[in-house]
């Protein structure tokens, strides 16, 4: 999906932290505000509100060859610290590591889609450029599989007009534009403050991304594992608002008769 589709789709949706000007001609009633309050407060009271460490384990991870790195030759400094060897002139990522960071990337996920935020998927791989646009589908968000216009975020209030509501979180499933350059996406949102989850392998650039996840980005069967687990992460965040509202709505009612 192209990125002025993904910003006019979501223009509607607009700020949802700075009310617009107006009037108020009578207080509103102070229940539904603290509902609304007790809403999103609540999750943040639990280190793992919605449980994403049952999703996958150092097994799926391994079987996945998440720990597969690239040549020793392209391995970039920043990376040398997730990465628990060489074997046969590879790197092998530390898969303890990818699981604490994944875990984090994983909840922080569910709770921008809790929240009901803007989240775009980036990939500049074309060979899975049909499974990243079908993870975003799948769990009603945006994908850009394409080639990222400089200044997409940074230039958005000229390019598509006042009012378009930016990302709130970008997981980039693959951070490096070809094999060699950081995709400029992952610059532009560190201009904008947006928060970014991304895949780094050996050869990738971690600092620039807020929540970088070290595995492999280049096999099929990690890549699948990944758009799995984050389709079924702001699913399950989706629907646990759906069911605490629903569970808030009839107690109002409840109260009310």
């Amino acid at each position: 999906m192209a990125a002025p589709r993904l910003l006019r789709a979501a223009a509607p949706r607009l700020y949802s932290s700075i009310a617009a000007p107006a009037p108020a001609p009578a207080p509103a009633p102070a229940q539904p505000r603290a509902v609304d309050e007790k809403l999103l407060s609540e999750p943040l009271a639990h280190p793992d509100f919605f449980n994403v460490k049952e999703l996958f384990s150092l097994k799926d991870l391994f079987d996945a060859r998440v720990h597969l790195g690239h040549k020793k030759g392209c391995r970039h400094r920043f990376m040398e610290p997730y990465i628990f060897g060489c074997r046969l002139d590879q790197d092998i990522i530390d898969l303890d590591q990818t699981m604490d960071h994944l875990q984090l990337a994983l909840n922080f996920t569910a709770h921008v889609a809790y929240r009901k935020g803007i989240i775009l998927f980036v990939s500049r791989k074309r060979q899975f450029c049909h499974l990243v646009e079908s993870t975003a589908q799948a769990c009603g968000e945006y994908a850009h599989t394409r080639y990222w216009q400089g200044g997409l975020l940074t230039n958005a209030h000229i390019q598509f007009g006042a009012g378009v509501r930016l990302p709130d979180l970008i997981i980039f499933l693959s951070s490096l534009n070809n094999v060699f350059e950081p995709h400029v996406a992952i610059r532009d949102a560190a201009k904008m403050n947006i928060p970014t989850v991304g895949v780094v392998d050996t050869n990738c650039n971690p600092c620039l991304i807020t929540y970088p996840i070290p595995g492999n980005d280049d096999s099929p069967s990690a890549m699948e594992l990944y758009c799995k687990l984050f389709r079924m992460t702001i699913i399950r965040a989706k629907d646990k608002r759906r069911h605490i509202e629903a569970v808030h709505e009839l107690r109002r009612k409840a109260e009310g008769n």
